[in-house]
């Protein structure tokens, strides 16, 4: 497993890789979270990156929408909710269109967070609970972890289905999942859904950004699934 603890995979300069096609992508920025990383990173793996602070900021040629998220989510369902994001990406997601969330953006698509006692965007059922505080176990979750893909999971070219290093970094994890949803589990303590997946819609509580070349892989397989639709 990785030892070390990334602020950030990607070099400045660093160039797409010349087999992933050029796929126009727009990050939603809601004032708050880890954008600059992942637009970076979607940008080495071939994406055409738009930061979008409004839906009207999303190009009408955008293949995929991607919501990444660190910070509590009672400002970011707020700001969602100010901006008309919150409509945009339910359309988005009924509509089937490519979507990848990422950390805050996978928990705000459920029902309810325990964080804040706040209303998420209710697309997929399920809640998001805290860690428990009455174990060894130390919260949050924070480093890297081992995830296990459920069997014929999408987008895991080039990964092993089982035992692959992430970066987590999180207090709170998803409940109540329908197992149909779940596309990745981890083990902390219990196993939790780490990533879901229905249609095109992909979301991971690990980031992706953050996890070095398997992160970077995942990306790349994300962006030509959503050139090939």
């Amino acid at each position: 497993m990785p030892d070390a603890t990334p602020t950030s995979t990607i070099a400045p300069n660093a160039t797409a890789a010349s087999a992933t096609p050029r796929v126009p992508v727009a990050v939603i920025d809601y004032g708050m979270g880890n954008l600059r990383s992942v637009a970076r990173a979607l940008e080495h793996c071939g994406a055409v990156v738009t930061l979008a602070a409004r839906p009207a900021d999303i190009p009408a040629d955008a293949r995929a929408l991607v919501f990444p998220g660190q910070g509590a989510i009672v400002d970011c369902m707020d700001c969602l909710s100010r901006t008309g994001f919150d409509g945009l990406i339910r359309e988005w997601i009924a509509a089937d269109r490519p979507f990848f969330g990422v950390c805050l953006g996978l928990q705000a698509l459920f029902g309810h967070s325990e964080e804040g006692n706040c209303e998420g965007l209710g697309i997929f059922p399920g809640v998001v609970r805290r860690f428990p505080r009455n174990t060894a176990l130390k919260v949050p979750h924070m480093g890297w972890n081992t995830v296990d893909f459920r069997a014929g999971a999408p987008l895991a070219q080039g990964l092993r289905a089982s035992g692959e290093a992430f970066y987590f970094v999180h207090s709170y994890h998803l409940a109540e999942v329908p197992p149909g949803l779940v596309w990745c589990e981890t083990e902390y303590g219990f196993r939790f859904a780490s990533g879901i997946w229905r249609g095109n819609c992909f979301a991971t509580q690990y980031h992706p950004e953050k996890s070095q070349s398997k992160g970077l892989q995942l990306y790349r397989n994300f962006l030509t699934h959503a050139a090939a639709l």
